[in-house]
């Protein structure tokens, strides 16, 4: 994950949500409009699936009693980047092939499918930050 200094930032949104099933249509709703207004909407829904994915992905594998789960969304001149930070840093992401009728395990496939790229990293201070980023460069 490569950092993105301040001064690089064109957009920059940032919230914390409390951990229940209620944050992931907000989260979603939220990104939806913010990359409308930020003069990216054929990018929205995609960017809306993916924060749907790695919200529900932190609240049910990533987030403790009392601790939030982060949404960031900013824009360089470069990309549009999406990331979602929980306090469980021993959690891991991984990727995996849903078989059959399984209800889970596609979130992430649907994540590399719909986003250019993404991956995690350790959070500031404790937990972990799942991102995903679509380059702007190719949509100009």
């Amino acid at each position: 994950m490569t950092d993105v200094t301040p001064a690089c930032l064109i957009h920059e949104d940032q919230l914390d949500y409390t951990p229940v099933l209620r944050c992931v249509p907000l989260a979603r709703r939220r990104a939806a409009r913010l990359v409308i207004e930020w003069g990216y909407p054929h990018l929205a829904e995609d960017v809306a699936l993916v924060v749907s994915e790695l919200m529900t992905n932190a609240l049910l594998h990533g987030s403790l009693r009392d601790r939030l789960i982060r949404l960031r969304v900013s824009t360089t001149p470069a990309a549009l980047r999406v990331e979602v930070s929980d306090p469980r840093g021993e959690r891991w992401p991984s990727p995996r092939t849903a078989t059959g009728e399984e209800q889970f395990g596609r979130g992430l496939s649907l994540v590399e499918a719909l986003s250019d790229d993404w991956g995690a990293g350790p959070r500031t201070g404790v937990g972990k930050t799942v991102w995903a980023q679509w380059s702007l460069a190719l949509c100009d």
